[in-house]
């Protein structure tokens, strides 16, 4: 039996990068031989078992034949005369297919090392399109890697793979897994980039791809162009470290001017309700969990109005307050606060304005919810007050204070 570390640990160990995670491969063992050794075995369908100790991954050395099309069609094959070179030819990119044995070695089949030094993503073999999956991985992986460059025969194997239709085998939980880790990435924009450069982006998301060559205002949007506005948006995400949940609601909050009719370019009157409704299909056809699904929707719906929300008058905010649910979900407003933010920023120019809306707002509501709406409501009762009158008398005790803060 030979145990070999393998995959990103490597990697990243050669980019001076930290190291999270370990990944092994155990060379010339069956399972039951990892059974002996007190291994934990896990899943149900690869040789994968967890060490007694460290609880890390030890998979035995395996390989793969395509079976039908998707993510699931494999047959795998596990025995102790599959060699290592073997296990790692059968990996995504030649970056990933690289081990170290105990001593400190290097083993690189593929060249992993070289397309490191060359900041090239490049796939280990044409095995890669026989899982369409490997193209989110890549996209993602652009992400993280964000000054890396896509072989040009990768790409060409990524198009061939879309053309095919493998993509549209993904199951929508595997498309979720990748882009939202792809999302929370150094550089999110460059997982857009390859997904549209390869043509996957119109397959998973078109809603997204015909963003681009939609022309804006060039008063509110130096960049012009809709699709480019939304990758600045998404990096500005990053650079502002914001969760996942703000980072999908940006992704979808202008999906609405793709559905704009030319004849109206560049203005987009009542983008908001369609792009609203966008995203509710496309968080339901990716399966997005509640909490990203109800902000995109909410940020899609209110992110014109919060920017506009300088020259409101108190009555005005107070609406904006009500319709957004921030007495019961200030988290969630205070989430719709940064994807506006991120939205303003991510513009051509001004990606470090101030946005003082996000402030007032914010303030707005933390005064608000210093107020003794239980002391207010027993007063109101005391004055003969009762049912939705209580109510009024809650919601003019907001006025009130709005009025004071001017």
């Amino acid at each position: 039996m030979e145990i070999y570390e393998v995959g990103g640990a490597v990697r990243d160990r050669l980019l001076g990068r930290p190291v999270s995670d370990r990944d092994w491969v155990v060379v010339g063992a069956t399972p039951q031989d990892m059974l002996d050794r007190g291994f934990q075995p896990v899943g149900k369908d690869f040789p994968v078992f967890l060490h007694p100790q460290s609880h890390e991954e030890y998979a035995l050395a395996r390989t793969e034949r395509k079976t039908a099309p998707g993510y699931h069609g494999f047959s795998i094959h596990a025995a102790p005369d599959v060699t290592l070179e073997q296990d790692l030819s059968r990996r995504d990119l030649t970056i990933n297919a690289m081990a170290q044995d105990a001593r400190g070695q290097l083993i690189d089949p593929h060249g992993g090392q070289r397309d490191l030094a060359a900041r090239c993503l490049r796939h280990v073999s044409p095995a890669f399109a026989e899982d369409p999956v490997r193209i989110l991985r890549l996209a993602r992986f652009a992400a993280r890697f964000h000054d890396f460059s896509v072989a040009p025969e990768t790409l060409v194997l990524m198009r061939s793979m879309v053309d095919a239709g493998e993509v549209d085998a993904l199951v929508a939980e595997r498309v979720w897994q990748e882009l939202s880790r792809g999302l929370m990435e150094a550089r999110p924009s460059r997982m857009i980039e390859v997904l549209r450069e390869c043509g996957a982006l119109a397959r998973l998301a078109p809603e997204l791809d015909r963003l681009f060559g939609v022309p804006q205002p060039e008063l509110h949007h130096p960049e012009i162009d809709t699709g480019l506005h939304l990758l600045l948006v998404l990096d500005q995400c990053a650079r502002l470290d914001t969760p996942l949940a703000v980072r999908y609601a940006c992704l979808c909050h202008d999906l609405g001017k793709g559905t704009t009719p030319p004849a109206e370019w560049p203005r987009h009157i009542a983008h908001e309700v369609r792009s609203e409704r966008l995203s509710r299909a496309l968080s339901q056809r990716w399966r997005v969990p509640n909490e990203a699904r109800e902000l995109a929707e909410l940020v899609a719906r209110e992110h014109t109005h919060v920017h506009q929300s300088a020259g409101f008058s108190p009555e005005a905010r107070l609406r904006l307050l009500d319709r957004c649910d921030a007495w019961r979900r200030p988290e969630r407003f205070e989430q719709l606060l940064q994807a506006c933010e991120c939205d303003a920023r991510g513009r051509t120019g001004l990606e470090t304005r101030p946005y003082p809306q996000r402030e007032r707002l914010s303030a707005d509501l933390q005064c608000l919810q210093a107020l003794d709406q239980g002391a207010i409501s027993a007063q109101a009762i005391a004055r003969g007050l009762q049912g939705p009158a209580i109510g009024k008398a809650i919601q003019q005790a907001r006025l009130d204070v709005l009025k004071t803060l001017g």
